[in-house]
Parts: structure tokens; C-alpha cells; sequence
């Protein structure tokens, strides 16, 4: 653009009358201002035309902005889902899992870290393949109901081997689910307005710690010798119905990508303005980049050294963030019974879940994402203190809801990996999937 010729930008001024020309410069170029900076407002204002003028354009654009978060809404109820199904096995230790399947020495660390290794060998395949098809109404929903059946199967198990194989599996089918869905944002949002969403779908995960021990509370409570089940089997099998009612729904609410979506609820004004705020974003759309292929993108996604450094960093945080597996054992250790811990370990989360929307718009509008991820760890290196420095009650809770508000700088974390890797979206599908991947390692050994 910044080479067009006076006929050039002729051509590309014909659509705006004399008036309207005359008062653009007069309000943005100057007498010094060279051909190639007229070159670039003409062609800026001409981007709005199409919708009207500049005023029409943003009335449409909050607009779709709202019709799209309502829609990708959906994706936090599914990211609770998705943590519940990971995560629920920590309650169920507080039920009797270990006595009734005869659990002892390693075997119930072994039982959460096994679901990470198929987790992280499937983002990668599983986004290159979001990437190539384009069509995450069904891929992702696909997903869900897979690991629901997979969570039902671990209710009937009898044994640390049936146990130890549906947490397998369980990872394979969860891996698509979160890079998929940071994948979907980057598709859709501006780099200054994705921190901020992907603060709201990460919301999921903080809010399930704390909705999650308050549902396994109500199961756990009340479903024990139902039909001749333990309580902690029923706890598989309403999670899996619940994740494949939600499944089946999310199917008809999730948008695709922008030049791959056909859903009726998009207007085609809506569409061509989706694809027209990505390509202003960063230069070029991503239609425009599809001469990338899946393999070229994983080869050029694996040979940037940043994408090394963000999963190292990422990995970092994730060891340090593994004590979620075992919240319910660290609130446990204040003394109450197990209706009372699981239901102690909500307000650290819900309290999480606040500062993490927080922090997140305040790194958004001042486009800044560094100190806003170690400040939280910070803090939390206080709380880390705290909990193996004293036995008193109250301090040791004080010291949960400072290890939990560590998410809050891990969210803008995420939001840096996908602004660090614009285009194309063949390498931005698998830098994201590679760098969440590579960071469960650090749930492995923190296991």
C-alpha cells in the first residue's frame, strides 16, 4: 500500500464525492503529508463505506460483538464441564475411590497424571485438524460427548487397571476442547479484545474448582447407596449426562470460523465485517494466508524460537498451579468434615474468577501483559509460604485464596501466547495447541 501511485489512489478515492474529501484532509492530512499516507486514510475510510459510513459501521459492529459473546458464551459452561471431568476424581477421594478400588502407595498420583500424557500428544493433531476442516460446531461438541461416556465408564470401575485406562482415554478426547476454543477466539477477536474474552472462557475452569466441590458436595451428600452405588460413582455418571445434554446443544449455538460459518444467526454484512476487523487487526485475513498448509504450519510453529520460550514459561506456571488437582486434600487439612471442605473450597475460586476478569481487561486496555502475569504469582508465592509455614486454621485458608488468585496471571498468559502468534493461522492453530501441550508436562510431575 505504501507504494500506490497518484492513478492508484485515483481509483481508490472515486467512491467519495468532493465534499467528503475535501473535509477529510482538512481534518487529517496536513501539507506535509506524503502520497502514501493519503493513500492509507483514503483506504481506511473506504473500508466503511461498504456498511454505510464510519458511524453505521460501529453501530454493526457492537452489534455482532454482542451476537458473537453471546454465542461463544456457551464455551465457559463447557470448559466447567471439561474441568469437571478431569478434576473430579479429587473428590471422589474424599468418598472411598481409593478403599473400593483398591488404590495404595502411587496408584491414586498415577490416576491423575495418567490423563495428561494422551492430552498433551492430542492438541496438536487435534487443532491442525480445527484448522483444516473448520468447522468447530461439531468437532468440539463431537469431543464432549466422547469423554462423557468415557467419565460413565470410570464410574463402573472395579479396578485400578479400568481406572487407569479410562483416564487415558479421557485425555485424548478432553485435549481438543481448550487449544480448540483459544483457537476459535483468535479467529474471531481483535488482539485487544481477546484477553479479556479469554479471561471469561478460563472463568470456567476457575468457576468449576468452585461450583465443581459444591456439586460433588450435593452428590457425594446425598446419592450414596442409590441403586446400590457408592457416592462417588454417581458422581461420574451425572457429570457425564450433564456433559452430553450441554454437548448436543452447544452444537446448534457454537459459530465456525468467519469464512467458514453459515449459520443464519450471522448476517452477510456481519460476515464480511468479521473477516474485515482480522484483517485490520494484523495486516491480512486469514483467507487470505490459506496457501499454508497444516504441515508447513507445524514446521514453522516448532522452528520459532518464541513458541519454546512461551511453553517453558507456560510450563513453569503450570507446576506451580498443580495443586488444583489436590485442593480438596490441602482444604481438608483444616479439620472439617468432607461436606464442609468441599463446600470451603468455592470462595477462593469465585474470588479467583473476579480478579482474573479484572486483571485481565486492565492488561486489554493498557495493552500490557507482563506484569500482569507475575504480579498474581507473586502474591501467590506468599500464599505458598503461608501454607507450609503454619498449621493455624485461618491462615491456611487465607493462604488457598492466595495459591488460587495465581490464575488470574496464567489467564493473561494464554492471551500473550495467541497475540505472540498472529499469522498464519496454519502455525497459530499449532503454536497454540504446542505450547498448552508442552505445559502439562507440568501437571505430570506436579501430580
Amino acid at each position: 500500500m505504501a507504494c500506490l501511485s497518484e492513478k492508484t489512489l485515483s481509483a481508490a478515492t472515486s467512491s467519495i464525492d468532493e465534499h467528503s474529501l475535501h473535509a477529510l484532509e482538512a481534518e487529517k492530512i496536513d501539507s506535509h503529508t506524503s502520497v502514501e499516507e493519503v493513500s492509507i486514510v483514503t483506504l481506511e475510510g473506504d473500508s466503511d463505506v461498504e456498511f454505510g459510513d464510519r458511524d453505521a459501521r460501529k453501530k454493526l459492529e457492537r452489534k455482532f460483538l454482542r451476537k458473537l459473546d453471546l454465542r461463544m458464551s456457551i464455551m465457559v459452561l463447557i470448559y466447567i464441564l471439561n474441568y469437571l471431568a478431569r478434576n473430579n476424581v479429587g473428590a471422589a477421594r474424599l468418598r472411598g475411590i481409593e478403599a473400593d478400588l483398591h488404590l495404595t502407595g502411587q496408584d491414586f498420583p498415577t490416576l491423575l497424571s495418567i490423563l495428561y500424557v494422551g492430552y498433551i500428544l492430542m492438541q496438536i493433531p487435534s487443532n491442525m485438524l480445527l484448522n483444516y476442516f473448520g468447522k468447530p460446531s461439531l468437532q468440539l461438541p463431537l469431543c464432549m460427548i466422547l469423554w462423557a461416556m468415557i467419565s460413565i465408564l470410570t464410574g463402573i470401575s472395579t479396578n485400578f487397571a479400568n481406572a487407569l485406562l479410562t483416564r487415558f482415554f479421557l485425555g485424548f478426547v478432553e485435549a481438543a476442547f481448550f487449544p480448540g476454543a483459544l483457537f476459535l477466539l483468535s479467529k474471531w477477536y481483535k488482539r485487544d479484545e481477546l484477553g479479556l474474552r479469554i479471561a471469561i472462557l478460563y472463568c470456567g475452569n476457575i468457576i468449576s474448582n468452585a461450583f465443581g466441590a459444591l456439586l460433588a458436595s450435593g452428590i457425594l451428600d446425598g446419592m450414596d447407596g442409590k441403586l446400590g452405588r457408592a457416592a462417588w460413582r454417581w458422581l461420574f455418571f451425572i457429570e457425564g449426562a450433564l456433559t452430553m445434554f450441554v454437548a448436543l446443544c452447544a452444537t446448534f449455538i457454537l459459530p465456525d470460523f468467519p469464512a467458514t460459518t453459515r449459520r443464519r444467526w450471522f448476517s452477510e454484512a456481519e460476515r464480511r465485517l468479521a473477516l474485515l476487523r482480522m484483517a485490520e487487526d494484523v495486516g491480512v485475513g486469514d483467507e487470505d494466508e490459506t496457501e499454508v498448509t497444516q504441515v508447513q504450519g507445524l514446521v514453522m510453529a516448532v522452528t520459532d524460537w518464541k513458541t519454546w520460550v512461551m511453553a517453558l514459561a507456560l510450563t513453569s506456571q503450570v507446576v506451580c498451579l498443580s495443586f488444583n488437582a489436590y485442593f480438596p486434600t490441602l482444604s481438608a487439612t483444616m479439620g472439617f468434615n468432607t461436606t464442609v471442605t468441599l463446600l470451603l473450597c468455592a470462595p477462593p475460586f469465585a474470588w479467583t474468577a473476579i480478579e482474573a476478569f479484572v486483571v485481565s481487561a486492565h492488561s486489554d486496555n493498557h495493552e500490557e501483559r507482563f506484569w500482569h502475569v507475575c504480579i498474581p504469582f507473586m502474591i501467590g508465592l506468599v500464599g505458598f509460604v503461608i501454607a507450609i509455614s503454619t498449621m493455624n486454621t485461618a491462615a491456611r485458608y487465607v493462604s488457598l485464596f492466595l495459591m488460587a488468585q495465581c490464575y488470574a496471571g496464567f489467564v493473561c498468559m494464554y492471551a500473550w501466547v495467541s497475540n505472540t502468534f498472529a499469522r498464519p493461522p496454519a502455525k497459530r492453530a499449532v503454536a497454540i495447541a504446542f505450547v498448552n501441550a508442552f505445559s502439562q508436562l507440568g501437571n505430570v510431575a506436579g501430580s
